[in-house]
């Protein structure tokens, strides 16, 4: 084998783990909790017809600021749940889309954020600054919110789940959202017949 040949497959070795690395998504995150039960997400989009909508469970928990929190101050509108964390690399991309499409859809639509696998609250809250979110998360370091959702689960990260003014789940994003799709989806449930 000649040094060209060698040293190239030299550097093939050290590609391959960067680049699986990069393919394995925010699941390997150093401040992720090693758990396997989430996915890289595709960006599909599920809405679930009105007639086999279920319950969407209240959550009640504490704000990354520490404060009481809970969706049931928000019954009666739509309510858009993002699953995020401040190293999670598609949440930094989604998230001025996600605040564009608060402010489109402010008037019909409660926006609530769940901080998964931030292990401290001042990456979050530094998250939350860089990017001006408006509205209030949850502070979940262990997931123990997300496990609540047992109808159309948000099992990648990050994921948004819409609930509808009936309290249902409505439907849910897999991967990061557009403003566009998102807004689309919260008037198009919030204009629904009760």
């Amino acid at each position: 084998m000649d040094r060209r040949t060698l040293l190239g497959a030299a550097g093939l070795l050290l590609v391959a783990p960067i680049s699986g690395a990069l393919l394995a998504g925010c699941s390997d995150s150093p401040s992720a909790s090693g758990d396997n039960g989430f996915a890289t997400g595709d960006g599909s989009y599920t809405k679930v017809p009105a007639a086999d909508r279920k319950a969407a469970p209240t959550l009640t928990g504490t704000s990354l600021d520490g404060k009481p929190l809970s969706t049931a101050d928000s019954a009666g509108k739509v309510i858009v749940i993002n699953v995020w964390g401040s190293w999670c690399a598609p949440c930094r991309h989604e998230a001025p889309a996600l605040v564009a499409a608060a402010s489109r859809s402010s008037s019909i639509a409660a926006f609530y954020g769940i901080n998964t696998r931030d292990l401290d609250r001042v990456p979050a809250q530094a998250f939350v600054r860089t990017f001006g979110v408006g509205w209030p998360s949850f502070y979940d370091p262990d997931g123990q919110l997300l496990l609540n959702f047992t109808s159309l689960p948000p099992k990648a990260i990050p994921s948004t789940v819409i609930i509808d003014r009936q309290g249902r789940i409505a439907a849910r994003f897999l991967g990061e959202v557009t403003t566009i799709s998102l807004v689309q989806a919260v008037t198009q449930i919030s204009g629904e017949a009760s």
